[in-house]
């Protein structure tokens, strides 16, 4: 798991809503990076809902928020469609991010951890949390940035 103040590792991956380049938002955004184990489990849902439940509050504070697992595009579509996301699911099928972000596996190695990072708008960790904080606590630490 990276630290805070470490620098964010850059990636470029297929999404919901095309390819993201991390790059494109440093300097200009904070980015929340979701790390969660799979797409349509309970916990996950609640996770992701809570946050687009609070995404208009993320967005007024130069917030974006990615999702990220292993899923492939289609899985991840649906999901994103089910539950109205307005944030991108990305794809990570090789587990390049997921491993260049310190985020281990679980369930005999079937699914990954759940790691939460928030990402300055200078490219440094400023939020490293594993599990499932409430987003309020996301709120607060970039709030703290500014």
């Amino acid at each position: 798991m990276l630290t805070i103040g470490s620098p964010a590792p850059a990636f470029a991956a297929e999404s919901t809503q095309g390819t993201i380049h991390l790059q494109d938002y440093l300097g200009n955004k904070n980015v929340v990076l979701i790390f969660y184990p799979g797409d349509d489990t309970p916990v996950c849902t609640k996770q992701l809902c809570a946050i687009q439940d609070q995404y208009s509050e993320l967005e007024k504070l130069d917030t974006v928020v990615f999702g990220v697992n292993p899923a492939d595009l289609g899985k991840h579509q649906a999901f994103s469609e089910k539950f109205g996301y307005r944030f991108p699911l990305i794809v990570d099928a090789d587990e390049q991010i997921r491993t260049a972000y310190g985020v281990g596996k679980i369930l005999g190695l079937f699914f990954q951890q759940r790691i939460v990072y928030i990402i300055g708008k200078d490219g440094t960790i400023i939020y490293a949390k594993k599990g499932n904080p409430p987003v309020s606590e996301l709120i607060r630490a970039i709030r703290q940035q500014l």
